[in-house]
């Protein structure tokens, strides 16, 4: 007898990442689509998510009230806007429903809600589910223990257009895993700007720069630069697919956990 699917929803319907997350779906042995929902007055709510998302038909509409969707399931996916995010995590929570968040550009006091929420339900949150962009976490942080303080560091982002935040949530991420293999707070040596005089490079200082230009999916390059060499670290996603079957796998690992706040890296096993 083989185990029954896990029954997801997914937040952000109609989106790029909501249509990419529902092909994944479709296609999987683990999972079913429970619910798809959107904001109100979407022009894609009510009609099939499938059809929606250039599949077949799933027999599951394309939803506007949340709070039903998110309870109709086992497990949310959410790639969104932080507000939206933390009130369909409240509902999740107070459900007792699994959450896999991929939202990034949340404030510190919203990073907090997170934490507090994922004491009631197991939360996985990630700036990027990408398996490979959590392997080039790991790698980027070793590099900069390894190689040390000769080499300066920097991060360079791009993303499409239409992106909303900068530096993205991965691009951080990067950063801090940089900051983490020197032993510093990233707090204090970020630098998002140059311009004009600014005098010779400090000695403990990540340089982290935004490219925001077309439809590129998203690029990320760590660089560590010495005397006579330098070594570039770089992620490429071709296919928004990569993040959506990364999603999955966080949410099948996220079933067999108790309550608390998970990552990617926790997911993998990298430490």
């Amino acid at each position: 007898m083989t185990d029954p699917k896990i029954k997801v929803a997914i937040s952000g319907a109609s989106g790029r990442m909501g249509k990419e997350l529902i092909r994944a779906v479709s296609q999987s042995r683990d999972f079913q689509l429970a619910s798809a929902f959107e904001q109100k007055d979407h022009p894609e709510s009510g009609k099939d998510a499938g059809t929606c998302a250039g599949v077949s038909e799933l027999g599951v509409r394309i939803g506007v009230e949340a709070e039903t969707a998110i309870r109709k399931s086992e497990l949310l996916i959410e790639f969104s806007l932080p507000e939206p995010t933390l009130e369909h995590l409240r509902v999740a929570a107070s459900a007792g429903v699994r959450m896999v968040i991929g939202t990034t550009g949340f404030s510190e006091a919203q990073k907090r809600e997170i934490e507090k929420h994922s004491k009631e339900i197991p939360v996985l949150w990630s700036p990027n589910m990408s398996l490979g962009m959590n392997l080039l976490f790991a790698l980027a942080k070793e590099s900069a223990k390894i190689l040390g303080s000769g080499y300066d560091l920097e991060v360079v982002e791009s993303h499409h257009r239409m992106k909303k935040d900068a530096p993205s949530g991965t691009a951080l991420k990067l950063a801090e895993s940089l900051a983490e293999g020197r032993g510093w707070d990233l707090k204090q040596v970020a630098r998002y700007h140059r311009e004009g005089m600014i005098g010779a490079r400090p000695d403990q200082e990540i340089g982290i720069q935004s490219i925001r230009a077309g439809d590129i999916v998203g690029e990320h390059t760590a660089i560590l630069a010495g005397t006579g060499e330098r070594v570039e670290l770089t992620h490429r996603v071709s296919s928004r697919a990569a993040l959506a079957l990364g999603a999955l796998r966080a949410g099948k690992w996220l079933m067999e956990k108790s309550p608390g706040l998970y990552s990617m890296q926790d997911c993998l096993g990298i430490k």
